[in-house]
């Protein structure tokens, strides 16, 4: 068995900031924590070390689209124009082409911090809607991007049935995506046995959304993934909300928890349209919100209750949702700022309402985001050792320790501080590139020059 050992000067852990940490490391495992350790003969020296982020929601195909749905047209955009824009773009793409854009997006999410990701994949069918003879052929090219990237896995193959809430029949728009519940576990299973060739790998599910589910098929699905995680998008517009109104007499969050056994495993992604009775009973489910700050600016979806929702015991991780722009410190930044501008007061997401935010941002998004991933997070015993190390030489971390670290690198210095990051003990980044970007980029011109022509 392969143990390596690194010593680092200053390391966040679960329970917060430590000087002089040693981790042993065996077969890609933490095996040991030891704060207040001197360094030993052989040692990997580290100076500045905060644990890989989980990004727990991810379209990895939409990385493609970026900066194509900023021209306003007439009569105005929302996320519903936004929609048919990507629609027409799944159109063209082949299990190659995913293969080349996921590796991008994801060579990208190592270069921000990310160590794994919750890949929430819906397009599975051909071109013209015909399933592949493989039902895992699209699965298929995000697990073999994750595999020469180096990042890890979490597959969260997606039911998609239905083009509105009461069962509406889908769209042609939608014909990549489309499954009836045997197709679906047919593909599960499939999904299963190529997902199985990753390290540490993990399979969930996804109903793509209550307007997408009928409750029979919802019911069904829950069943099916018995302990994997479950994630779903839920109240992300206002439409949305108005609709579920419509068909049911309530809103989508209070319908979810009055009909499915919402828990821990489950994650509820956006959720930024709710009372504030919905929010207190999602807050109290164990449930994690996937949050994916940038995108949700990007849509115009509206701010998330994060406030009140913390305050009442929630749990929270981020997601890079559209890929529009893959920056963990960017995240974490704008989900304090969107609450700052909501409240017009300053430091609103720390942990009892006082202490460093950006630690706290940090610890409990690295929580939020293993539990939604079905891991253990962060730098501890029987966790994957999923690591970044930030340069302690960045003018904006100078005169900087433990909590403050944090606050500066999420609020000054952002990405450029990211050094170098780990996946299972492995450095697959260092001075802030991706030891393959090169070959990767190369690749990506090529077909999106392809695609775009």
């Amino acid at each position: 068995m392969e143990e390596r050992n690194f010593h680092c000067g200053q390391a966040l852990l679960p329970e917060g900031w430590a000087h002089n940490v040693h981790l042993t490391v065996r077969d890609g495992s933490i095996l040991a924590v030891k704060p207040d350790s001197p360094a030993k003969a052989g040692d990997e020296r580290l100076a500045i070390v905060v644990p890989g982020l989980p990004n727990l929601h991810s379209h990895a195909f939409q990385r493609a689209m970026a900066g194509l749905a900023e021209v306003r047209e007439s009569g105005g955009d929302t996320f519903w124009t936004w929609r048919e824009l990507m629609y027409r773009f799944v159109d063209r793409l082949t299990p190659d082409d995913l293969h080349v854009i996921a590796s991008l997006a994801y060579a990208e999410m190592l270069e921000a911090g990310f160590t794994r990701v919750g890949e929430f994949h819906y397009l599975h069918h051909d071109c013209d809607g015909t399933p592949f003879a493989d039902p895992a052929a699209m699965s298929g090219a995000i697990v073999a991007a994750a595999a020469a990237t180096g990042i890890g896995l979490t597959l969260l193959p997606v039911f998609y049935a239905h083009a509105g809430f009461g069962g509406r029949a889908p769209g042609s728009g939608q014909r990549r995506f489309v499954h009836d519940l045997a197709g679906f576990s047919r593909m599960l299973e499939a999904v299963d046995r190529t997902v199985a060739t990753l390290p540490d790998s993990v399979v969930g599910l996804a109903p793509h959304s209550l307007r997408a589910v009928t409750p029979s098929e919802l019911a069904a699905l829950e069943s099916l993934a018995g302990e994997r995680p479950i994630h779903i998008h839920i109240a992300e517009q206002v439409k949305e909300v108005e609709d579920c109104l419509a068909w049911s007499g309530a809103r989508p969050v209070a319908w979810l928890l009055d009909h499915a056994a919402v828990d821990r495993r489950w994650c509820l992604v956006h959720a930024t349209h709710m009372t504030d009775d919905e929010t207190a009973a999602f807050a109290a489910t164990g449930a994690v919100a996937g949050l994916c700050p940038i995108t949700e600016a990007n849509l115009g979806d509206g701010l998330f209750p994060a406030t009140l929702y913390l305050a009442r015991g929630g749990s929270i991780g981020i997601g890079t949702d559209s890929n529009i722009r893959i920056d963990a410190t960017e995240e974490l930044r704008l989900l304090e700022y969107g609450q700052r501008l909501a409240h017009r007061r300053r430091n609103l997401l720390a942990i009892d309402g006082q202490g460093s935010t950006g630690e706290a941002l940090f610890r409990r998004t690295v929580e939020g985001g293993a539990r939604a991933l079905g891991v253990v997070g962060g730098l501890q015993v029987g966790a994957a050792a999923d690591f970044v190390t930030l340069d302690s030489g960045h003018p904006s971390l100078q005169a900087h320790s433990g909590a403050s670290l944090t606050d500066a690198l999420i609020f000054a210095a952002g990405r450029e501080a990211i050094d170098g990051v780990w996946r299972r003990g492995v450095q697959l980044v260092s001075g802030g590139r991706h030891r393959d970007r090169d070959t990767i980029v190369r690749r990506y011109r090529t077909t999106l020059d392809h695609l775009m022509s």
